[in-house]
Parts: C-alpha cells; sequence; structure tokens
C-alpha cells in the first residue's frame, strides 16, 4: 500500500478535493471522517449521496460514535424517507436546494463546539446529478468561500472520472490539495 493520505485540519481552513474509483468512495469517506476525529476535529458532513440513517449504521459499524459528528442531510426527504428530529442532524428537502443547503451549513457551523471544525462532502459527482455544472460550480466556490472566511477545513469528496473537466478544472483553482485515494493510500491519516 502506497503512503496513507495526511489530512492537515490543525492549519486553519486547507481544502482538500480527494478522488476515488467509485467502489473505494465509502472507504474514503470513512476513513476521512476518523482521521477527522482522531484530529480532535469535528466533522460537518453533507450528504447528498446517503441517507443518515444510513450513514449513521455505516459508522457505527466502524466504530464511529455519532455525538463526535454532525450532518446535513439532503437525501432522505427527497427519497421520501422520515426525517426525525436530532440535535445534531439539519435535513434539507432536496440536494438541489442550495439555498436551505447554505442556511443549514451557516447554522451548523455556529453550532458545532471547538476550533477544529472540518466539512466533508460526501459527494460532488452525485451534487452534478441534480444541479447543472454552472450551478454547481458557483455553490461549491460559495461553500469554499464561507469555509476560508470561518477559518474551517473542507474536504470535498468525487468518484473519479465522476466529475465534469470544467468542475475539475474549477475544484483545483478551489482547493489546496487534490487528492487521489487510491494511488496516495487507502486509508488517510493524520
Amino acid at each position: 500500500m502506497a503512503d496513507a493520505v495526511k489530512i492537515d485540519i490543525q492549519d486553519g481552513s486547507l481544502l482538500y478535493l480527494m478522488l476515488a474509483p467509485p467502489e473505494m468512495v465509502n472507504a474514503m469517506n470513512i476513513s476521512v471522517i476518523k482521521n477527522i476525529i482522531t484530529r480532535g476535529g469535528t466533522p460537518l458532513i453533507i450528504t447528498v449521496n446517503q441517507p443518515y440513517k444510513i450513514l449513521a449504521k455505516t459508522y457505527s459499524k466502524e466504530g464511529i460514535d455519532p455525538e463526535n459528528f454532525f450532518v446535513i442531510d439532503a437525501v432522505t426527504q427527497y427519497s421520501g424517507g422520515v426525517c426525525e428530529p436530532t440535535p445534531r442532524v439539519k435535513f434539507v428537502n432536496n440536494p438541489a436546494n442550495l439555498t436551505d443547503l447554505g442556511i443549514a451549513i451557516t447554522e451548523l457551523l455556529k453550532q458545532i463546539p471547538g476550533e477544529k471544525k472540518c466539512i466533508m462532502f460526501d459527494s460532488v459527482s452525485m451534487l452534478l446529478i441534480h444541479i447543472p455544472t454552472a450551478t454547481a460550480s458557483k455553490f461549491l466556490h460559495f461553500v469554499v468561500n464561507k469555509l476560508k472566511l470561518s477559518d474551517v477545513s473542507g474536504i470535498f469528496l468525487c468518484v473519479e472520472k465522476g466529475l465534469d473537466p470544467v468542475i475539475l478544472s474549477q475544484m483545483s483553482v478551489f482547493v489546496d490539495k487534490i487528492v487521489d485515494f487510491e494511488k496516495e493510500g487507502k486509508q488517510v491519516t493524520s
């Protein structure tokens, strides 16, 4: 295995675009969350890929306590699931509802205690299924600037070859580092 990928949440608002083959995206997600928590950070997961209920079960199986992370779920309500009120979870009715998604990000960033906050966007690729490329680019630029202004790190997960080349080139400018999860290591470490 290659050297492990190092994620640094200590140094303010570092931003990462992490790419992986489709079969490794869940492993990348778990590895990143474990890394953030191990480093004393509090992750805010923005999920447009899996409903919170499924995400929580997956994390629980991996030994990740639900009290260690916050979630913005843009999938459950859209898919017709039940949105049970939870203090650490905000539900957005649709992944394409970028206004509510932006408001939820702002609200939860204020709610998360401590200095070491880190947003993990679980699937840039999935977002592109719901909104046009130009709109996605504007929204991601908004999120990146919000993170920088708030001095919060950010990690954007994506299926390799799942990004429109325009978004990939724009994201390359927005982020501090692009990481190929498969090539640089299957385990993300501190």
